[in-house]
């Protein structure tokens, strides 16, 4: 059974940074898609995407709270996908998830993030919590 594992995150003030990890005991080269999701507690809700990466042809997709801020990336040689979080907010306060799938059914990067997705992606981490305050 493939395990995802994260890392990572902590206890950062505003406009700082962190970089999580997700390490895959399968290999990432074999995905076709790679997500981060959260939930942030605050705001009652479920899983949202955040980032997302076709593996294929390395096109994403952002959430619009976090473009240009947050990016989502893969090394293959250590089979690790990685979320760089830059100019860090208050409301980034949440549990980081990260997902993989390896059947190429999600379609593009956008539809990777979507809620719809959620029940399509074969691998989830347990999680790593940010917490974003001063």
């Amino acid at each position: 059974q493939t395990k995802l594992v994260e890392s990572g995150g902590g206890l950062v003030q505003p406009g700082g940074s962190l970089r999580l990890s997700c390490k895959s005991s399968g290999f990432t080269q074999d995905y076709y898609a790679i997500a981060w999701f959260r939930v942030r507690q605050a705001s009652g809700k479920g899983r949202e995407g955040v980032a997302c990466m076709a593996s294929r042809d390395g096109s994403t997709y952002y959430a619009d709270s976090v473009k240009g801020r947050f990016t989502i990336s893969r090394d293959n040689t250590i089979n690790t996908i990685f979320l760089q979080m830059d100019s860090l907010e208050p409301d980034d306060t949440g549990v980081y998830i990260c997902a993989a799938d390896n059947f190429g059914s999600l379609g593009t990067p956008q539809r990777m993030c979507a809620p719809a997705a959620l029940g399509e992606y074969d691998y989830w981490g347990q999680g790593t919590q940010v917490t974003v305050s001063s």
